[in-house]
């Protein structure tokens, strides 16, 4: 089934709501729709400060989509190690890191040419 700009607006807002809802930091959203043979349409980007932590916000971010969506991320990758959790959601693809790993890996420079909004985190 397709999913409606209306849907994705409202699986983002959940997703947010579940990386907050464990202090997630840095948070960054970045749309990919206006760039060429993308794999989705929104990155979205956060960090934690342990692996404990990671589990945690990617734990929050499927209870709450679930909840609220009736929906489950297609693909979840990396919970082993906790240090680059990626979480397929088809539109919408979360990708929560351990600071040091999200600083190496530098998505944000990767996708420069995206749109990107930063949430501002306490």
């Amino acid at each position: 089934m397709a999913k409606t700009k209306g849907s994705t607006d409202q699986l983002i807002t959940y997703i947010l709501k579940g990386i907050e809802e464990v202090k997630g930091k840095d948070i960054s959203i970045l749309d990919l729709r206006d760039i060429e043979n993308t794999v989705c349409e929104y990155f979205i980007i956060c960090n934690g400060t342990s692996n404990t932590q990671v589990n945690a916000i990617v734990n929050s971010i499927q209870k709450i989509v679930s909840r609220e969506t009736k929906d489950k991320p297609w693909h979840v990758e990396g919970t082993e190690n906790a240090e680059w959790v990626l979480m397929d959601y088809v539109n919408v693809v979360v990708h929560v890191f351990q600071k040091h790993i999200r600083e190496y890996y530098d998505i944000e420079g990767l996708w420069g040419d995206a749109k990107m909004t930063t949430i501002a985190t306490n």
